[in-house]
């Protein structure tokens, strides 16, 4: 026998299972990392970046802006 779950948890999981658009930003690598400490190094290369004016295209989630946060200096984000 079935029993159905209250409204409040079919809503909590629809929350949870519907999938959120984030919104997609280019960043460019503006500055150079040389004499720059590792973890910056670490971070422009997860971010997919390595060489001076090379650009790429990312969902801009929060993993991705703690990243460009910390390397705010080397890099600009641009809205798409």
């Amino acid at each position: 026998m079935r029993i159905p779950l209250p409204a409040t948890a079919v809503l909590n999981c629809q929350k949870y299972l519907t999938d959120k658009i984030m919104a997609k930003v280019r960043i460019t690598q503006i500055r150079s990392t040389i004499k720059r400490p590792e973890t910056q190094l670490k971070t422009i290369q997860s971010l997919g970046l390595g060489k001076r004016d090379k650009s790429v295209e990312v969902e801009y989630t929060p993993q991705i802006q703690g990243m460009v946060r910390k390397v705010s200096h080397l890099v600009s984000v641009k809205e798409l």
